[in-house]
């Protein structure tokens, strides 16, 4: 054996020589998994939580198309059509809109990176996890953050609005449109040209409201708009989608300080989406499989046409919730007009384990729903309709997977 090993060294020069004897003189420690010489296993299940859901088979089949390079010119063309598809959805025509490489929460911090500066002022409306999210980010920038807590379920007048802005004089107010938590809507009309009159950036978190509800970002003055392709666009989970107002491209083209993220950095990642009149300039390897699947999501949305999709996803959870309630079932959210369309929220009934009824229905439908998240664990059911998962027939396979468990599920008496 050493003398093949000397063969071999010599044969091959010093580099690879140096290569054979690390060879020679190392065994494997570990070895191949053996879960890993078993075929991929995936259960099939009815996503009915608040994300991620079902993926629509046409996207499905776009994420199996043949790779290409990231920055190869084909690529561009599906990136200049997903900027174009974004702007569909968000009803906004600026010229700083592009997708993240990540989920929205990556959006998010994109989003509070480029634009927030240490020592800026930052109100943030916290009615559940999403604004406790901005509200840490923000801490962590080094902005000063001023937090509006209401408990889950709550939302945010203008009067409550204007007084923050009064006191703080922040550079970027925070709202989350669709709170899955808690399943609330916060209006926004006016808002905008609220934040505007005290000089002040608005930043609206879609991630589980578009494309659900409507939202028209340059008339309703929304200066940073955000969210992701896992929820109604029935998409996999790790792109997100961004938009900036000429306002909020100023703020963070004229940074004092450079943001503490490169990654996330919006001023080069415009650059690499062709935002600006610069030579596209390598930033990260994006996801390139990913990228075929949101534009193929966002073309399923433009042949619908937003309307009709803002139309079938009212209706549809509005036959969901009068379903729920013939059950007994108490919806959390009291005031139909502040109910979110996407994600319905009913509270724990009496006497049951969420995590019971949860169970049930996976283990014996394989229909998912989740409990509640953030501040809203323990007191909320979620069941999501979303996308191409809004249909009456998943509204009577999940109430009557419902029905079934709260006859089996156990109670506790006391």
């Amino acid at each position: 054996m050493f003398r093949a090993v000397t063969s071999a060294s010599a044969a091959l020069g010093p580099q690879a020589a140096g290569w054979v004897r690390t060879m020679a003189s190392h065994q494997l420690l570990v070895a191949p998994p053996e879960v890993l010489l078993k075929p991929l296993s995936v259960p099939n299940r009815l996503l009915l939580g608040p994300g991620p859901s079902n993926v629509a088979p046409r996207v499905l089949a776009a994420g199996g198309l043949q790779m290409i390079g990231h920055m190869h010119k084909e690529m561009y063309q599906i990136m200049d059509e997903i900027k174009q598809g974004i702007q569909y959805l968000f009803q906004t025509r600026n010229r700083l809109t592009l997708a993240i490489s990540g989920s929205g929460h990556a959006a998010l911090e994109a989003a509070l990176m480029s634009v927030l500066e240490p020592g800026d002022s930052f109100l943030v409306g916290v009615n559940g996890l999403w604004g406790q999210r901005a509200a840490e980010i923000g801490e962590r920038v080094g902005a000063r953050t001023h937090p509006m807590i209401k408990d889950p379920g709550g939302y945010y007048t203008l009067k409550e609005v204007e007084e923050g802005l009064a006191k703080h004089k922040p550079v970027l107010l925070f709202l989350t449109q669709g709170e899955s938590t808690s399943g609330i809507l916060q209006p926004l009309e006016g808002y905008g040209e609220l934040c505007h009159r005290y000089q002040c950036l608005f930043l609206v978190d879609t991630v589980a409201s578009l494309g659900g509800i409507p939202i028209h970002m340059d008339q309703q003055g929304i200066d940073i708009l955000y969210s992701g392709a896992q929820k109604v666009l029935n998409a996999p989970p790790g792109t997100a989608l961004i938009s900036f107002s000429d306002k909020a491209r100023n703020k963070i083209y004229s940074r004092k300080t450079k943001p503490f993220s490169f990654y996330l950095d919006i001023k080069l990642l415009g650059n690499f989406w062709g935002c600006d009149d610069e030579p596209r300039m390598y930033h990260h390897t994006t996801p390139v499989l990913g990228l075929y699947s949101l534009r193929e999501s966002l073309a399923l949305v433009a042949e619908e046409g937003l309307e009709n999709c803002w139309r079938r996803h009212r209706e549809t959870t509005a036959y969901l919730q009068g379903r729920l309630q013939e059950l007994g079932l108490q919806l959390f959210v009291k005031d139909p007009a502040l109910r979110l369309p996407t994600v319905t929220t009913v509270a724990v009934p009496a006497g049951y384990d969420w995590r019971d009824i949860v169970n049930y229905l996976i283990d014996h439908f394989s229909i998912e729903i989740t409990g509640g998240l953030g501040p809203s664990i323990g007191k909320v059911l979620r069941i999501g309709l979303l996308g191409h998962n809004a249909t009456r027939e998943n509204v009577d396979r999940v109430t009557e997977a419902l029905k079934e468990a709260l006859q089996r599920c156990p109670r506790n008496k006391l």
